[in-house]
């Protein structure tokens, strides 16, 4: 009797109420999929597939080597079993479009980028109909609301940006778009010992450039599409990026043939050289630093819009500098890439040369599915 109470006394401690049974191999065993689950759960709940899940951790430094060690063989792979498992936990949060994140055809941004055409175009009539003080009182108002409009016309659409660009940038960008209207102008009258009065502008490279804003965000609103539909389709990360390299190129083709078919109209309207080397070139700069910023990057467009505006201002202060005493050779490279091929060769080059990093950094930066996130998790 004695021996039967301790051994039924046995399976009565083993149940006791204060010691829940726990499988001998799980104890204190924390599931590392849940835990990143818990840590982006906003991310798992927005997205609408794997991929924007992988786009979203990408953003924040998971890489392949994290995935390899919660047993997985990428990011991707990692990101199907997080989808995998929110929908099957029952997230509270429903799976919608994010409608804010993903361009659309929008009448109002689309207006808005037809603006600053519209007043460089109603300027230049200006110039052209006026003499004297009032020429000059509408060129100082034509550049004093410039500014505002490009600001206007790019606050919202594909072309827009949550992140403030930085005064540095801005002053390069207005000196570019100064040195296109009057620096090739000012160049050959220093050459030529001058100024000795006004020299010409040079309106058309400038209304060009204005008017190819609209291209511009249309080009910007394709790529962006197209990148999000392919960010759906994909079903692993070096895929979508070797799907979005055709499509960058060809948006930035198409936006170079628009604003060199504006640059020939504009140059036959007005009876002025269409500058389609160094206008084109600025166009290109200018196209690829707002996409780079558009997108969260920000460091290498301002560089390369600082490079190329101080290579010109170099080239303007070399020519003067070189009437010094002693210092006539300060000119010569630029005396001598004026005689081959004009002063247009000078923004060529310099902004051509930023346009070609700029493209070879969007190569890298904007086929990367993090850089097609949703708002919320962009980079």
């Amino acid at each position: 009797m004695t021996i039967d109470s301790a051994n039924a006394g046995a399976p009565r401690r083993a149940g006791n109420r204060n010691e829940p049974e726990r499988p001998a191999g799980r104890r204190g065993a924390v599931d590392p999929v849940k835990a990143l689950m818990h840590r982006h759960r906003e991310l798992c709940e927005r997205a609408v597939d794997p991929l924007e899940i992988a786009a979203g951790l990408e953003a924040h430094g998971v890489t392949d080597r994290t995935a390899a060690r919660l047993r997985h063989r990428d990011v991707f792979s990692l990101a199907e079993e997080m989808y995998a498992r929110a929908a099957r936990d029952g997230e509270e949060a429903p799976r919608t479009q994010p409608g804010p994140g993903r361009p659309g055809p929008r009448a109002y941004w689309a207006a808005l980028a037809l603006a600053p055409g519209a007043l460089c175009a109603a300027v230049v009539v200006g110039l052209r109909l006026t003499d004297g003080q009032p020429r000059s009182a509408v060129a100082v108002f034509g550049a004093l609301a410039m500014t505002p409009v490009l600001h206007i016309a790019f606050r919202r659409g594909p072309l827009s940006t949550r992140r403030r660009t930085t005064g540095a940038a801005r002053a390069w960008t207005c000196w570019l778009i100064a040195y296109a209207l009057v620096g090739d102008g000012l160049l050959s009258a220093a050459r030529d010992g001058g100024p000795h009065g006004p020299w010409p502008l040079a309106t058309a490279p400038v209304l060009a450039l204005c008017l190819a804003c609209a291209p511009a965000t249309w080009c910007a609103h394709l790529f962006a599409a197209r990148a999000r539909r392919r960010l759906s389709a994909s079903r692993g990360l070096e895929e979508f990026a070797a799907s979005v390299r055709p499509l960058l190129l060809g948006a930035f083709a198409l936006f170079v043939s628009a604003l060199c078919g504006l640059l020939a109209l504009c140059g036959t309207v007005l009876d002025e050289p269409p500058a389609y080397a160094g206008a084109g070139a600025l166009g290109a700069l200018l196209l690829l630093a707002r996409l780079l910023t558009a997108r969260g990057f920000t460091h290498v467009p301002g560089r390369a819009l600082a490079g190329a505006g101080a290579a010109e201002a170099l080239a303007l202060a070399t020519v003067f500098a070189a009437r010094l005493p002693g210092c006539s050779f300060l000119a010569v490279p630029v005396e001598r890439l004026a005689e081959a091929a004009g002063p247009g060769a000078v923004p060529a080059l310099a902004c051509g040369a930023g346009a070609l990093v700029l493209f070879v950094q969007a190569a890298r930066t904007l086929t990367r599915a993090s850089a097609h996130a949703p708002p919320c998790e962009a980079p």
